[in-house]
């Protein structure tokens, strides 16, 4: 018996990889699909079944494309109703991959199709489970992504998936292994730990969600402070619904290179947005005009769904030479297929054919300490509101970067303001978004609030700890 899980930082997202006597099972694969393949080939395996927990909202499956080029059947659980052929398994029901044996658990509650998967062993004793987003280390599913299409509240869900839990996994031994879908780091939960394996008898004692005295109070647990989920969530769902393109096909075209020329003009006709995903050291130092800039070196994919949105959107492509194949593979884990090109050369090539750049107005935080006033200077904190709340510059608002769409109305433009993250990041993020609208009187910190509070508050004394946030 071998299990494997392969994890994917920037998706905070497991796959698993499970063999027996020459079978056999993937569970929740990614988009790409070329390394399992390369894998099974390896190991000198066959691939009989492609297990899927549920329709993922974060990423796109690679299981229809898997599924055509080994001949594997795609398993989900009960009220799945993709378009394509698949194995609707019934709860209760096993699957043999070589001496395994899979059981369905039917787990509805983060979705009404969601399944764990319960492996055997040899001996037939319960080993592990892959518990998808039904549970993770130190949290459990968000029980608001399916109450569109289940018509059904929040709360309803998480009631269901109360019973779920109760039911079906906690009368499972102590020693169980749980292998969950994310980590942290996913917008899919919202307390989960930065380990990725755990037993089940020590999420028994410390996970928050199942240590709830009953169904009302854990109910309130789970559902309280959800942030809203980004918007592409949708979208991805209905992509692994239906089957995608294959990967290679987007590859493809993601790696069309285009000449500075080429580039102006694809940028000038159509309405294709142009992202570099150069770091933001280099990005603000210049830039194509109207770019917006979202690293590769960071959570790169989940901010580029947060942002953009719209899956449909053309994208053209600046990156570090080198870098054209990695952008595209991760645009294409959560759904951006529409990549028309790359910048052939990068950006050292738009400044060689003599084409206009743009820069942003960026200071250390050494300067932001001597120049700021906080009794009179606007300072936007565009980091999560718990970070805020621990510790943030006096006076500062917290504006959080996913909501950018909301409260960009409200900046007057002929007003300066400080803008600033935890470490650049996010912030580039943000003032790239806020030029390519036509905002332009603001400076961006270097380093953040971890420079800030390393440096500037030992001259100037205006961090302030736990104070509650400003509107």
């Amino acid at each position: 018996m071998n299990i494997e899980q392969i994890y994917t930082g920037c998706l905070a997202q497991g796959a698993y990889y499970i063999t027996s006597k020459g079978e056999a099972a993937i569970i929740d694969p990614l988009r790409e699909t070329q390394p399992y393949l390369d894998r099974l080939q390896k190991d000198g395996v066959t691939l009989k079944y492609i297990f899927e927990t549920h329709f993922h909202a974060d990423f796109v499956s690679g299981h229809v494309d898997l599924a055509r080029k080994t001949g594997a059947s795609i398993v989900y659980g009960p009220n799945a109703n993709p378009e394509f052929e698949f194995i609707s398994a019934k709860d209760g029901e096993e699957f043999k991959i070589g001496e395994l044996t899979i059981k369905v658990l039917h787990t509805p509650g983060h979705t009404m199709e969601s399944t764990t998967y319960l492996l055997k062993d040899e001996k037939g004793k319960d080993h592990c489970i892959f518990s998808g987003d039904t549970l993770f280390l130190g949290d459990v599913g968000r029980p608001d992504l399916a109450q569109k299409a289940a018509s059904m509240t929040m709360e309803d869900l998480a009631g269901i998936l109360y019973d779920s839990l109760n039911n079906k996994i906690m009368p499972l031994a102590d020693d169980v292994i749980v292998y969950p879908a994310h980590g942290a780091g996913s917008a899919c939960g919202k307390n989960m730990m930065k380990e990725t394996v755990d037993t089940l008898g020590n999420q028994k004692k410390m996970n928050y969600a199942l240590n709830q005295p009953n169904k009302e109070a854990f109910v309130k647990a789970v559902t309280d402070g959800l942030q809203p989920p980004p918007g592409y969530f949708g979208m991805n769902v209905a992509m692994n619904k239906k089957g995608i393109e294959s990967f290679e096909t987007i590859l493809n075209n993601g790696m069309r290179a285009l000449t500075p020329d080429e580039f102006e003009t694809a940028a000038e006709s159509t309405e294709a947005l142009i992202l570099d995903t150069r770091d933001n050291k280099d990005f603000y130092k210049g830039f194509i005009p109207q770019s917006v800039n979202i690293g590769l070196n960071g959570d790169f994919a989940p901010w580029v769904g947060s942002m953009i949105v719209d899956v449909k959107q053309p994208i053209l492509l600046v990156t570090d030479l080198g870098k054209e194949e990695e952008a595209v593979t991760r645009l294409s884990r959560v759904g951006f297929d529409n990549v028309m090109g790359h910048l052939k050369g990068g950006f050292e090539a738009w400044l060689a054919a003599g084409k206009e750049p743009d820069t942003v107005d960026r200071i250390t935080a050494d300067e932001f300490a001597a120049k700021v006033n906080v009794k009179e200077d606007l300072v936007i904190d565009v980091r999560k509101d718990t970070e805020y709340a621990a510790e943030h510059v006096d006076e500062a608002f917290n504006k959080p970067l996913a909501m950018i769409n909301e409260w960009v109305k409200d900046i007057n433009p002929e007003e300066h303001f400080f803008i600033h993250c935890a470490g650049g990041y996010r912030s580039m993020i943000a003032a790239s978004i806020l030029q390519a609208r036509g905002y332009r009187n603001f400076t961006e910190i270097a380093g953040g609030f971890k420079a800030i509070s390393e440096t500037a508050v030992l001259k100037t004394d205006f961090v302030c700890q736990s104070k509650l946030m400003k509107a």
